[in-house]
């Protein structure tokens, strides 16, 4: 008998399609609807604290003196510790698991970044980013692909905007929050700062507590052998499904999907595989330049343009409010227009006016072309977000958007050192025209490279 019965691996990955298709299957409701706003208020505290590093390096010049070089490490320390963290939470999550990984980067974040907000001197300051940094690594990653796995194909772009778009509140709340604060006097005898800092690591902790009750994807535990714990899983979500909408679901079709299983790392540099992975390690690196440049920086050329530190603040402010917006446009158009021609139009926007921004001297030009850069970069990033969860079999999405995401973070580790200098040679336009040429290769990076993937199932890409 033993002779005759399928392999476990067979089973598994034939049990993983009929898994993929019950979950395409399902009408959006509440369910998902809440899975999305818990894991997107965990981008809400990455994206925070991925444009604090701005406001902290052009307050903490004034309070403690910083040169071009100290100032460049403030920045920068944040994401050297999302480097390691990409690279050693985003490889776990596709052996261990998205669930366990979810609470263990938050809860890392949220300690760290407590104890940084006591940080006595420079060299305590940048040591605690770091390990702040590291514990939240993995969090867009883990964003990515957990809600790719769970969410319905036909509203998968849409649900993942909304998650970003709730996350890019962020982005204007910690610019707001840092012209208010350090435009003021100490909160209780804290500098402003040190309370900007206790404000990501408790929010972080709540949201940390929130999401234990997420379930672990199906997909993953079905590419993993555990059809067991994935069919009850996916029971439970079509029976919460059912008493919501009161339909009766539509019967599991048949589907020609490959059925995905177990692959090793090395499977990324094999095949299809290699050309993607090739394609989004160059993507990274560029978008990195053009995207993450404006937000972290913004603060610190408006105050190399002769601005106030409290006035570069209030306008980086202004200008960031066109991340939640530019997150929300891309709502209608993600499940619309290609993938790759939206990253592509939107990469041109982000040139355009990052130029703009960069000649700009008036103060409505400034906050004008802020606005219209950062509406751009969104759409832009809500695009690309979605499109790596969609390269990448499940068994390595985790691995390969987290390594070549952490090429992003290298990235940005070198870039505040490299666009400082260019700053205090050269000016700001000759940084947003170094910027506007790495986009201009971008595009032509995914239009050569990349596959199409709008409207088709993960397993059939």
């Amino acid at each position: 008998m033993t002779e005759t019965s399928p392999a476990p691996e067979r089973r598994g990955t034939a049990d993983g399609t009929r898994v993929a298709a019950r979950l395409d299957r399902l009408p959006p409701s509440r369910w998902h609807r809440k899975v999305t706003l818990l894991v997107g208020i965990g981008a809400f505290f990455d994206l925070y604290e991925i444009f604090l590093g701005g406001v902290l390096a052009a307050v903490l010049a004034a309070q403690w003196g910083l040169g071009p070089t100290a100032k460049s490490a403030v920045i920068a320390a944040g994401f050297l510790g999302m480097f390691v963290g990409a690279n050693v939470l985003s490889v776990l999550a596709d052996r261990l698991g998205r669930r366990r990984m979810f609470l263990v980067n938050l809860g890392g974040y949220a300690f760290f970044s407590l104890a940084a907000a006591a940080a006595p001197d420079l060299g305590w300051l940048l040591a605690l980013r770091f390990l702040a940094g590291l514990g939240l690594g993995a969090e867009l990653v883990l964003v990515d692909t957990y809600l790719a796995e769970c969410l319905p194909r036909a509203v998968r772009g849409r649900y993942l905007a909304h998650a970003y778009t709730l996350g890019f509140v962020g982005v204007p709340v910690a610019a707001l929050l840092g012209a208010r604060l350090v435009a003021g006097h100490p909160v209780l005898g804290v500098d402003g700062w040190r309370w900007l800092l206790v404000v990501g690591a408790l929010g972080a902790a709540f949201i940390q507590l929130m999401r234990r009750q997420l379930p672990e994807s199906p997909r993953w535990l079905s590419v993993h052998g555990r059809s067991g714990e994935a069919d009850r899983i996916v029971t439970d979500i079509e029976r919460r499904v059912v008493a919501e909408t009161g339909i009766s679901l539509p019967s599991v079709p048949d589907t020609t999907d490959v059925p995905e299983r177990r692959v090793p790392l090395g499977a990324m540099f094999r095949g299809e595989q290699r050309r993607r992975t090739v394609m989004w390690w160059i993507f990274q690196v560029l978008q990195t330049v053009g995207y993450y440049g404006f937000g972290s920086l913004a603060p610190v050329v408006l105050t190399a343009k002769g601005h106030t530190v409290t006035d570069s603040l209030l306008y980086a402010a202004l200008s960031y409010c066109g991340y939640p917006l530019g997150s929300a446009l891309s709502v209608p158009l993600i499940d619309r227009i290609e993938r790759r021609t939206l990253i592509v139009a939107a990469a041109l926007g982000i040139a355009g006016c990052g130029l703009a921004f960069g000649f700009a001297s008036a103060t409505w030009a400034i906050v004008t072309f802020g606005v219209l850069l950062t509406v751009c970069s969104n759409v832009f990033s809500n695009a690309f977000h979605v499109y790596q969860t969609e390269i990448f079999p499940t068994g390595l999405r985790s691995s390969a958007i987290g390594i070549a995401y952490s090429l992003s973070r290298l990235t940005s580790v070198v870039l505040p050192f490299v666009a400082l200098g260019v700053l205090a040679d050269l000016g700001a336009p000759a940084v947003f025209a170094g910027s506007a040429v790495l986009m201009v290769l971008l595009c032509l990076d995914v239009v050569l490279l990349g596959p199409r993937s709008t409207g088709r199932s993960l397993e059939r890409i």
